[in-house]
């Protein structure tokens, strides 16, 4: 039954979306598999809907109206894609197509009625699944009805929710074709739907079962709750029988219509334990056979399990490969360094050459493997120990697994505790040369580097940063400069905990680290507000501002008044800040100095919410706040019993925190600067390699890593396909959430705070900077868009470095990732912003434009009415 047109489903297999679409070319391997039912049937191919679309050129201007629209212009997308439905229908299918499609009826029997399904060229992808995004009609009956429901499968090619889940997905509307599937209609006593890795906790040892009575559109639809059964190792571990009140089943004319159920079956599980156990087992054989987690549609009829639907589960977060059987425990990179985003290969590999420990890969995101430092008494509890101060929610998830029996294979007691960072040794001596004299060492060893670079290009080029980025290591991880932030960070706890214990001073510390020396973030923020100051007497350069749109800019401002004045000033800003951006720990991303239009409007924020010298005054209203906070506390100790030694002791560390904790921020800004130094030079590569025709952009060299870059140089030769996997890939990367800790299982373990203190109905998160403050909660997920005034609260995902600019408009800070000593929290302290991090769903349980209350010393918000 194969023509080219019309395909038997037992002729089909995976290699032929093109032609059958996803769901029929998942339906043909289906069919393929031993012990796989599915019902017989064949595929109306995309030669026939290009046949049809070709009468219908009216459509082509509508389609190009629609690739204009952006997903929020709904209702333009919904009128412009029911004209195009309607076009569609409309057709008549042309005779010899409508003969065709008739004799593969025929060839199927005597059925009485079928089951009419769409099969898009770009669905049940494992980068989309576009589920739900087309038609299926079930209990077609008779020839002229089936050619009826094929036309409508074509049109819904272009239903509101597919075309804006295209747009969402960045996939041309011209680039998808719509095969249809018709196959023989099932009578089901039961269906619904397994999931053979469960869809909640990313589970892959835990299959999930829905089931209801009927056809399984019930379920799908919503109409009932279904039972749920979760089987693991071959046995029901849990199940929930729903209240099942209705069901589908098919009318005796076509079509389906809505059945109540007898009330004595209402409560009683649509299918048995062992049939639940049978279904799984199949499962687990359908994704053997994809190689990936399933999500499996299923009809339980006379002859046993009929599968009409399988596709890729794209919501699970990956797996990191180990090449074992082990139990293992990952705890994610990106949340320890403010940056959940998927980085690119290249990216990826040079963070890799650049850490010492091992990290493994998964969804475009790095995870360190904790466990062996679980197993073993002495590490794990200095572990525990560093998780509950820095992320308390990661530190609740390993305690869950550790409450596990036999997930952690225990090692034997190694003796006391060893330090998971720093050396153990006794804290240095405060003396603000040692910072001054480290960070001259890094800026002289970076000069060095960007000297010695531009003499080399081709393979010299990569050895000559392979041996760089041993230079790089060496001083990011200085036992020194090691033991400088340790001890600033050990003397923040121990104000904290003394003081609290003496005085009842909650994080007395936050106020203590305002405007300190040498933190090289804080500083950023307060030299834009200078460049402000420049810009700012000059209106025409303003004017000219409030117009750009890209980075030539700077080249346009010598014409102006004042142009050469401003440009002087972001070019001077630029010399010392411009190698960072968001995300900047990803070398592949666009630094400020290669898109200087995304400063633009912080630029003008400053320019209008500031008066001039705002820089030098809030670095000096931060001094003298933390100075009186100083005088504070120690005349309150010296007035306890042994007051003076106490108040010795606490000026010693307010000593060491201050002349230390600025230089917490020194080093990743070294590494970037370094990582720029080696992006220019790639980028020259990469530059050849266009000019050679061995690739089609420069940015194609991000989808490599630096071995295979370093191939690609010395061959002259470049996997095209491979480039194409990869960007697919990071594309489906970029809509999944990285879990702070996953098991080798695809668990994602959700961690709580698990406190009594906090008012019902607020969200809690983790206290980084002290005091309380009220306003309008501004909820920015991309720094190019915020648009803040003086007194908002910041709400986002997450804040790296990059953020700081931002930080001297707000009053507060809300994050869903970060932790004591991250970045963002340093920043916050120093500007003297109550802050409180570690706030899940924060971006989605908090509206903009809402009023928020932030509590910064007891770790919660208020949504205020």
């Amino acid at each position: 039954m194969s023509t080219q047109y019309v395909t038997g489903l037992q002729e089909i297999d995976k290699t032929q979306i093109a032609v059958v679409g996803g769901k029929g070319a998942h339906l043909g391997e289906l069919s393929r598999i031993d012990g796989i039912h599915v019902p017989v049937g064949f595929c109306v191919t995309t030669d026939a809907f290009r046949r049809v679309m070709a009468e219908a050129r009216s459509i082509d201007g509508r389609l190009d109206q629609l690739s204009r629209l952006k997903p929020d212009d709904r209702e333009a997308i919904r009128t412009l894609s029911a004209e195009i439905r309607r076009t569609i229908e409309g057709i008549a299918i042309p005779s010899d197509l409508a003969a065709v499609i008739a004799r593969a009826l025929a060839q199927l029997g005597d059925q009485a009625a079928y089951a009419v399904r769409s099969s898009a060229t770009a669905e049940d992808l494992p980068a989309a699944s576009f589920a739900g995004q087309q038609d299926t009609y079930l209990n077609v009956v008779g020839p002229a009805a089936i050619l009826q429901h094929v036309s409508r499968c074509w049109a819904s090619l272009f239903t509101e929710r597919a075309v804006t889940y295209r747009q969402r997905n960045g996939i041309d509307h011209r680039a998808v074709q719509m095969a249809v599937v018709v196959q023989e209609m099932v009578f089901p006593q039961a269906a619904g739907i397994l999931f053979t890795a469960d869809p909640v906790t990313g589970n892959r040892k835990v299959a999930s079962v829905e089931a209801s009575f009927g056809l399984g559109e019930a379920l799908v639809s919503g109409l009932v709750n279904p039972d749920v059964f979760q089987v693991r190792d071959g046995g029901v571990v849990a199940k929930a029988i729903g209240a099942k009140q209705r069901a589908v089943h098919a009318s005796p004319g076509g079509g389906t219509r809505e059945q109540a159920i007898d009330p004595k079956l209402r409560e009683q599980p649509a299918l048995t334990d062992p049939q639940v156990v049978r279904l799984v087992r199949l499962g687990r054989r359908i994704e053997a056979h994809f190689g990936c987690p399933q999500d499996i549609e299923w009809c339980l009829g006379d002859d046993g399990f009929q599968i009409v639907q399988s596709r890729p589960i794209t919501t699970l977060f990956p797996i990191p490969e180990t090449g074992d059987r082990e139990n293992h425990v990952y705890l994610s990179v990106g949340h320890q360094q403010m940056m959940t985003d998927p980085m690119k290969p290249l990216g990826l590999s040079f963070w890799q050459m650049t850490t010492p420990a091992p990290m493994a890969e998964a969804g475009g995101r790095l995870f360190v493997d904790v466990t062996q430092r679980l197993a073993s008494p002495a590490s794990r509890a200095g572990l525990l120990e560093l998780m509950g101060k820095s992320d308390p929610l990661t530190g609740d998830a390993v305690r869950t697994i550790l409450e596990r029996d036999g997930f952690i294979r225990p090692l034997p007691d190694e003796g006391p505790p060893r330090p998971l960072i720093g050396s153990g040794s006794a804290p240095i001596e405060t003396d603000p040369a040692i910072v001054t004299e480290l960070i001259g060492r890094s800026e002289a060893s970076i000069a060095a580097s960007q000297r010695d670079i531009r003499t080399k290009s081709g393979e010299a080029l990569f050895e000559f940063i392979r041996t760089d980025i041993q230079e790089l290591r060496r001083i990011l991880f200085d036992p020194r400069s090691h033991q400088v932030f340790m001890s600033a960070m050990e003397a923040t706890w121990w104000l904290n905990e003394r003081l609290e214990a003496w005085l009842g001073e909650k994080n007395a510390a936050d106020t203590l680290t305002q405007s300190v020396p040498h933190n090289i973030t804080s500083e950023m923020g307060l030299a834009l507000l200078d460049v402000a100051d420049v810009i700012r007497p000059h209106p025409d350069v303003v004017a000219f501002l409030r117009h750009v749109e890209d980075d030539g800019f700077l080249d346009e401002l010598p014409k102006l008044a004042g142009g050469r004045e401003a440009r002087a000033a972001i070019e001077a800003w630029l010399d010392k800040y411009g190698m960072r951006c968001v995300g900047e720990i990803d070398i592949t991303r666009p630094r400020w100095s290669e898109r200087p239009s995304t400063l633009v409007p912080v630029i003008l924020g400053n320019i209008e919410n500031f008066e001039p010298g705002a820089g030098e005054r809030r670095f000096e209203q931060g001094r003298q706040e933390a100075w009186k906070k100083e005088q504070e506390l120690l005349e309150r100790l010296r007035a306890l019993p042994d007051g003076n030694s106490r108040a010795d002791e606490t000026k010693r560390m307010i000593d060491r925190v201050r002349t230390f904790i600025g230089y917490r921020e020194y080093p990743k800004y070294g590494m970037v600067s370094r990582y720029f130094v080696y992006k220019q030079a790639l980028l020259e590569e990469a530059e050849r390699l266009v000019r050679a025709h061995v690739l089609h952009e420069n940015e194609d060299i991000f989808y490599l890593t630096f071995q295979e870059l370093h191939d690609t140089v010395r061959t002259n030769r470049v996997d095209d396909q491979l480039i194409g996997q990869r960007k697919d890939a990071f594309r489906s990367y970029q809509a999944l959430t990285p879990p702070r800790v996953l098991t080798s299982d695809g668990e994602a373990i959700v961690g709580a705070y698990r406190r009594d203190d906090v008012p019902a109905g607020a969200l809690t998160g983790l206290p980084v900077s002290a005091g309380t403050v009220e306003g309008r909660a501004r909820v920015i997920l991309d720094m190019a868009q915020a648009d803040l005034k003086p007194g908002d609260i910041l709400v986002t995902a997450y804040t790296d470095p990059s953020w700081t600019p931002l930080f001297v408009a707000i009053a507060g800070l809300v994050t869903e990732v970060g932790g004591v000593m991250t970045h963002g929290a340093v920043i916050a302290r120093e500007y003297g912003l109550p802050a409180v991090v570690g706030v899940v769903d924060a971006t989605r349980l908090i509206s903009d434009g809402q009023r928020i209350r932030v509590h910064g010393t007891d770790g919660y918000i208020e949504i205020l009415p």
